[in-house]
């Protein structure tokens, strides 16, 4: 079969471990030239770079905090004096902490918005103008959280709300550009972040499996393959929609 994504470039970002390496490798694997974006973990995104480069595939890594406008730049400006273009964008990048009414503070606040929502705002504008004629397609990784909202996640679920509708009023303005924006909502993934958080065991793993039908929870690669999807030319007609994947946890 051929290759979906031959001759695209991709850039991920928050892409040194957990969901955002997988993407990158799947997407690599269907033959986009990938920049493997990360803030701190030189090491882990070296690691996906060479995984890739390894199969035959194209890769970078390209260091850049994405709160910072300069670091965006320098980001972007990185990946067209590389590959001479862009095509797709995944805005990977996140953070999540749970916090009780009580203990929440203006710093929380920030910091959940500023990676989770401002960054992802200010990386689309800084890549939009390099997106050819042809258009594109933007991939911002959601939560479940965004309409399943949970006890102690007040701040967290209304930023992942904010990247839903941030999608969707995207999906209008890039639209007439050919530009696709599409998000997905992963519910709980097993990830480097997960099981170090204590996600992936106790009461609230429990809790959650228990209320998804297909009985476990999400794994990077469940991510990773409806992002290629929502990539390629197999959803060119399919913008500003927000896909759930949650084993069919609501």
């Amino acid at each position: 079969m051929p290759l979906k994504l031959k001759y695209k470039v991709a850039l991920v970002t928050g892409a040194s471990k957990g969901i955002g390496a997988s993407i990158a490798e799947h997407l690599a694997a269907e033959g986009a030239a990938v920049v493997v974006n990360y803030s701190t973990s030189k090491e882990g995104a070296d690691r996906v770079v060479a995984g890739i480069v390894n199969k035959g595939g194209k890769a970078i890594a390209v260091q850049a905090n994405v709160t910072n406008p300069a670091d965006i730049k320098r980001l972007i400006a990185e990946t067209i004096k590389t590959y001479g273009k862009l095509d797709i964008l995944v805005n990977n990048a996140g953070i999540y902490e749970f916090l009780p009414i009580e203990d929440v503070t203006p710093d929380h606040f920030h910091k959940m918005f500023d990676l989770n929502v401002l960054a992802l705002i200010l990386v689309t504008q800084e890549a939009v103008k390099y997106f050819n004629p042809e258009g594109g397609s933007i991939i911002n990784i959601s939560s479940v959280a965004s309409v399943l909202t949970l006890p102690s996640a007040s701040v967290y679920s209304a930023a992942k709300a904010a990247v839903d509708a941030v999608t969707k009023s995207l999906s209008k303005e890039l639209g007439p550009r050919n530009i696709r924006v599409n998000a997905v909502n992963p519910s709980l993934v097993e990830t480097e972040g997960s099981r170090s958080g204590g996600f992936t065991e106790g009461d609230f793993h429990d809790d959650l499996l228990a209320k998804t039908p297909l009985g476990r929870v999400g794994q990077p690669h469940d991510i990773a393959l409806p992002v290629v999807f929502f990539a390629s030319d197999d959803a060119s007609w399919i913008t500003g929609e927000t896909l759930v994947i949650s084993g069919g946890l609501r």
